[in-house]
């Protein structure tokens, strides 16, 4: 009974390091949470203010936008700084294979109980010896520099290599940031060209359906035709201003929406200037833009330094079980005061090597092969995934093509139906209903037209970006012929 207690704090400290295990855990899975919301977010679509609204319209060309997005836009900046959080993490990496300085001065007044460390005098009675048990108390400063260098530690040096190449995958992360901000802008700048597309084609319908109801207004006052033309016509020319209603507003979203890609305020009138019609891709054939991925995809190349990082990190781990080497030394002077005081100084050189450590090294070894392993799987994957990319937007590329080419065929048609349902209408052959018809096969076709126009576009920027050249070639692409 009278050890029970000392029986509950012996195991509430042999489960600290237990609890200390699942508290980590939860962390990691609590960050590991995060990180994937806001991936899924997605810090591409968001940017930092560069400044107030302009009094007027600003004019932005595609350039512009995209200059504006690889400076302001939240992605580029945020892999910035994890470059420069990997490049602290490689310096303080390499500081164990640098020589490391440090001085001190000490001033010391203290007294000793000699007693108290097991010594004890026992002079003979007739001695007139006498020891002192305490000692003081006494006095000393003490000013030195020392210095420590790692001569053979290849773990160090193993774990140095890897954060160096660790280094080297962030540097193309930012990289194909870059891709992928110069992809976003470009999408989003062709969004708000076809919704400005939409918005004049909504226009000239609302025209069109406007000229319309005034012919069946003039027809019914004439007495040439029933109020049920008269009222088709007026209902077809509402629901134009209703579509054009909703267009507008459209397009003002997609301008805050590019504006929000590129630093610029959600406030901040736009005029673009680049129109970019219908181009078909001509310069560049599927096999070569799959020789330009393998060659030039950053994610690419920064997944395989992050194998390399893995391969030295399990070599790091090996090493754990090889001597290491090192060699320090220090010069000072001590004394009583400045004014009585001498220099001394120390060299010493130490050889260690592990014998057993619990298993630490083996755990360390299976966590790093299996990291690389992961590694080396996450790379193959990629590199398949890089070429189903381009093959993708190809694809897409082809279909988008041919859809515009009906698309324009199916536009000149539906103009030529409604004109001769026009005239039809005018002459007393038909009535509104054969009008109103060919007035929404119009505006059908038209959105299809745009619709079709906008995918050709942006599956031209999509083999841009497949092919890892977003940043070269994109403007090249969307005005070939």
């Amino acid at each position: 009974m009278r050890y029970r207690w000392l029986r509950s704090i012996l195991l509430a400290v042999s489960l600290l390091p237990v609890a200390a295990v699942a508290f980590a855990q939860t962390d990691s899975l609590a960050a590991s949470s995060s990180s994937g919301s806001m991936q899924t977010q997605g810090a591409l679509q968001g940017s930092v203010p560069s400044d107030a609204p302009s009094s007027g319209p600003l004019s932005l060309s595609l350039d512009e936008a995209v200059k504006r997005g690889l400076r302001y836009n939240l992605g580029t900046i945020e892999s910035l700084q994890s470059l420069r959080q990997a490049h602290g993490e490689s310096t303080v990496a390499r500081s164990p294979l640098m020589p490391n300085l440090n001085g001190y001065l000490r001033e010391v007044d203290q007294q000793i109980d000699l007693a108290a460390f097991g010594f004890k005098f026992n002079a003979p009675p007739s001695s007139a010896l006498s020891i002192p048990s305490i000692v003081g108390p006494f006095n000393f400063f003490d000013l030195r520099a020392g210095v420590t260098q790692k001569l053979a530690d290849i773990q160090a040096l193993r774990t140095y290599q890897s954060s160096r190449e660790s280094l080297r995958a962030a540097d193309l992360s930012v990289q194909d940031t870059r891709e992928l901000v110069v992809y976003v802008v470009t999408a989003g700048y062709l969004q708000v060209i076809a919704e400005a597309s939409r918005v004049d084609s909504a226009k000239v319908q609302v025209e069109s359906a406007q000229a319309i109801y005034q012919q069946a207004l003039d027809r019914f006052n004439s007495g040439l035709s029933a109020r049920i033309d008269m009222t088709r016509s007026e209902v077809e020319l509402q629901t134009q201003q209703q579509r054009l209603t909703s267009e507008q507003a459209a397009f003002a979203k997609q301008k805050i929406a590019l504006a929000r890609l590129i630093g610029l305020s959600a406030g901040q009138e736009l005029t673009l200037t680049d129109a970019l019609p219908y181009a078909p891709l001509e310069n560049l054939t599927l096999e070569q833009a799959i020789d330009l991925a393998a060659q030039n995809r950053s994610d690419l190349k920064s997944v395989e330094a992050q194998v390399h990082a893995a391969e030295f990190s399990r070599k790091a781990a090996v090493a754990e079980r090889f001597p290491t080497l090192d060699i320090s030394g220090d010069y000072g002077v001590i004394g009583v005061n400045p004014a009585n005081s001498h220099g001394t100084f120390s060299v010493a050189g130490q050889l260690r090597f592990p014998i057993w450590a619990g298993g630490h090294s083996g755990g360390d070894i299976e966590e790093a092969d299996a990291r690389l392993k992961q590694r080396r799987a996450e790379y193959e994957d990629l590199r398949a995934r890089v070429e189903a990319d381009v093959r993708t937007a190809f694809l897409d590329l082809t279909a988008a093509a041919e859809q515009v080419r009906v698309a324009q065929s199916r536009r000149a048609l539906a103009q030529d139906e409604l004109q001769q349902s026009r005239d039809r209408f005018a002459s007393g052959v038909a009535d509104t209903v054969e009008v109103v018809q060919a007035q929404e096969v119009v505006s059908s076709a038209e959105q299809d037209y745009i619709a079709s126009l906008n995918a050709h576009n942006l599956a031209k920027a999509s083999v841009a970006r497949a092919s890892g050249q977003a940043e070269k070639i994109m403007r090249e692409l969307l005005r070939s012929q």
